[in-house]
């Protein structure tokens, strides 16, 4: 009798400890379904990669993981008797309690709504180099996610940035890695004006083309005569604009080195 009792306590939801159970029962099932919806996102990333944006996935399992738990507080507060009673008490004010919530969560909102249309537009994916503008100052960085509220960059010297999905919404970006990760280089070349164009030329493109790292030598056209000199622009691609600010100091130095061992001058920009 005192088990039945017990069960009888525990499967009824009007009392405490049946409310107790029936919590702890629910939370669990959204736990575990939760944890099953994530798997299930991972595994189509996994499979589908080429077909499948992984930024948008990313983001859909976090909305997913909330509606879950949001629809598992609507069934627990179903099943609880104590709560059904309160959810029909504040039915009643529900304008005013809806205006109230809606002020205070205006930010989240707008982050939230912010962080779905970047998802649906992908002007950037995770892993995507980034410019943006951050604390008055222009930043790069690897998009590491983007979560309900903000999008998180990780700088090249390791620092992390987190900033709002409504202000990276609707600032303008440079997206150094979309589609084409290529990154074109333009070194100034200034020398005196009596100086052999064409010898110039000639010398910069052979140290350009002896680099490991320049895919491809445009071409070193004259940009600018002045009073003080000619002016050519030295350019090269190169992989990615990780390797371009690299590929631009060793080619300066080697066209230093170079053009001192020939006898040319060059003169600072």
């Amino acid at each position: 009798m005192a088990i039945d009792k017990l069960l009888q306590l525990a499967l009824d939801p009007s009392m405490l400890p049946g409310a107790l159970v029936y919590f702890v029962a629910v939370a669990v099932t959204a736990w575990l379904i939760s944890r099953l919806w994530r798997h299930l996102i991972r595994r189509l990333l996994e499979r589908e990669q080429r077909l499948l944006n992984r930024t948008t996935l990313e983001f859909t399992a976090q909305i997913g993981s909330v509606l879950i738990y949001v629809l598992a507080f609507v069934v627990y507060a179903s099943l609880v008797p104590a709560l059904r009673a309160l959810g029909t008490a504040l039915l009643a004010s529900v304008g005013i309690v809806s205006l109230v919530i809606g002020l205070a969560a205006q930010n989240t909102l707008s982050n939230l709504v912010a962080g779905l249309t970047l998802a649906i537009y992908r002007p950037f994916e995770i892993h995507d180099h980034v410019r943006v503008l951050a604390l008055g100052s222009i930043e790069t960085g690897v998009v590491e996610s983007l979560t309900l509220g903000y999008t998180i960059l990780r700088t090249l010297d390791n620092r992390r940035i987190v900033i709002p999905n409504s202000v990276m919404s609707s600032q303008i970006l440079v997206n150094l890695t979309m589609r084409d990760a290529r990154k074109m280089v333009a070194i100034p070349l200034t020398t005196s004006l009596t100086a052999d164009i064409d010898r110039v030329r000639a010398l910069a493109l052979e140290v350009a083309r002896g680099h490991p790292n320049a895919r491809q030598v445009v071409g070193c056209p004259v940009t600018q005569l002045s009073r003080d000199g000619i002016t050519l622009s030295l350019q090269i691609w190169c992989d990615d604009f990780l390797q371009a600010e690299q590929l631009r100091i060793e080619i300066t130095e080697q066209l230093k080195k170079r053009f001192d061992a020939e006898g040319i001058e060059l003169k600072a920009a």
